[in-house]
């Protein structure tokens, strides 16, 4: 271990050279060590390298820009306080994303955010509160010509921030809705429209959600995905769902009417999810359909759910 605590102290000394190539080196090295050698992720941020590897994402050349930010991912493992309690740490993780000419860099940012968030939730409000952090993870998702590594990483980053439920409006005051609805239309990646519709699920979940759905035409693009026709995954169907159920819960009687103004094909996927789905898809389908059934009880999909079920002795936790 002394052996292991020496090293990092050489490479982490050797970040502060005026030499470019010393320096490049010595990020090279930290990079594979934090990567292969988790023992060692302490002893490099004991070392004192976070402000130097903060430092260097500003810098103008892409190869220790990417090594700085892929150092900080491996980091972001096992030393998430030494991150967090570093000062500019976070402004330098949102200047990579708005900045970097490097798509690995950005990826690494953005997937380092994920890891912080989705591990410590008192980070969330913290990270949260960065609206340039937002705005730049937004971008990604709006930029046409973003590899969809980008994209992916920066919505499970946007993903990890709505989770703190003060978040969400702030998120969706910056346009995330129709940014992800956008998204959804556009692109036909499998993986890509679950994670936005899982981001779309959780900022439904505030009161502000409801005008930006409705002109964004949020509402409508869910029910396509739960149209068994249109042959959306499990998992996206589960999220238009949750994002439908999230939409009435919080929206008032407008978001309820919206969504009881869906159609029939749409109750019919949400009637197919609440019998064939996941445990929680089927607790959020059932308590999706009661909302609807609420409203309509004429409709004729709700009519045969009611014939064949009863809602008081379905005790689905959610």
């Amino acid at each position: 271990m002394e052996v292991k605590r020496r090293t990092a102290r050489n490479l982490v000394a050797k970040l502060s050279s005026v030499s470019e190539q010393t320096r490049t080196e010595a990020l090279c090295e930290l990079r594979l060590i934090s990567k292969h050698d988790p023992e060692s992720r302490a002893l490099i941020a004991d070392a004192g390298a976070v402000p130097y590897l903060s430092e260097t994402l500003y810098g103008s050349s892409p190869i220790i820009q990417e090594n700085a930010a892929a150092t900080l991912l491996n980091l972001s493992i096992t030393s998430r306080v030494s991150l967090m309690s570093t000062r500019g740490f976070l402004d330098a993780l949102s200047h990579a994303l708005s900045n970097s000419p490097s798509p690995s860099t950005v990826q690494a940012c953005a997937a380092t955010l994920h890891s912080l968030l989705i591990a410590e939730e008192s980070y969330r409000p913290i990270i949260g509160s960065k609206r340039d952090i937002l705005y730049s993870l937004l971008s990604i998702i709006t930029a046409n010509n973003a590899p969809p590594r980008s994209i992916k990483d920066a919505l499970k980053a946007l993903f990890g921030i709505a989770l703190y439920p003060l978040n969400r409006a702030s998120v969706v005051g910056l346009g995330a809705v129709p940014a992800l609805v956008a998204l959804i239309v556009r692109d036909a990646r499998t993986g890509i429209v679950e994670d936005a519709t899982a981001v779309l699920a959780q900022i439904a979940g505030c009161e502000e959600s409801e005008e930006a759905m409705r002109k964004a035409g949020g509402i409508r693009v869910l029910g396509d995905l739960l149209d068994e026709g249109t042959g959306a995954s499990d998992r996206i169907r589960e999220n238009a769902v949750a994002a439908l159920l999230n939409l009435a819960r919080c929206g008032g009687e407008n978001g309820r009417k919206e969504v009881r103004d869906m159609g029939g094909k749409v109750i019919e996927g949400i009637t197919d999810l609440s019998k064939n789905g996941s445990a929680k898809g089927k607790a959020k389908a059932v308590e999706l359909l009661k909302i609807v059934a609420d409203g309509d009880g004429n409709l004729k999909e709700v009519r045969d759910f009611r014939s064949n079920n009863s809602f008081d002795s379905m005790n689905y936790s959610i």
